[in-house]
């Protein structure tokens, strides 16, 4: 899952959040985060497949076109305690979908 990247991003400017999933468009996840930014978004939350945890969706499938909106919400996005196999994580939500943004951070 070395291309396959994920962001929550927020776009102060109409107070959207969103969460946005790269599978197979960049090559690192610096390049991920300039387009992101580029396009007037912050960066909130950044990660690769094999540091982010899904809590309630799945990983998409395979796309070298397009970047995927996963999840957008008026206002900021939520934080909130997850647990997982008995350990608790720092989670983040956008609308319904919600992940652990880094699985090496327990709370």
């Amino acid at each position: 899952m070395t291309n396959y990247f994920r962001i929550t991003a927020y776009y102060e400017k109409e107070d959207l959040s969103m969460i946005i999933d790269s599978n197979g468009m960049f090559e690192k996840l610096w390049q991920f985060s300039s387009y992101i930014v580029q396009k007037g978004l912050k960066v909130l939350e950044i990660s690769n497949a094999d540091n982010f945890i899904d809590v309630n969706t799945q990983l998409a499938d395979k796309d070298t076109q397009h970047v995927l909106l996963r999840a957008v919400h008026k206002g900021i996005p939520e934080y909130l305690a997850q647990t997982i196999d008995n350990k608790n994580y720092r989670a983040v939500r956008v609308n319904d979908m919600a992940y652990v943004p880094d699985k090496t951070k327990t709370v």
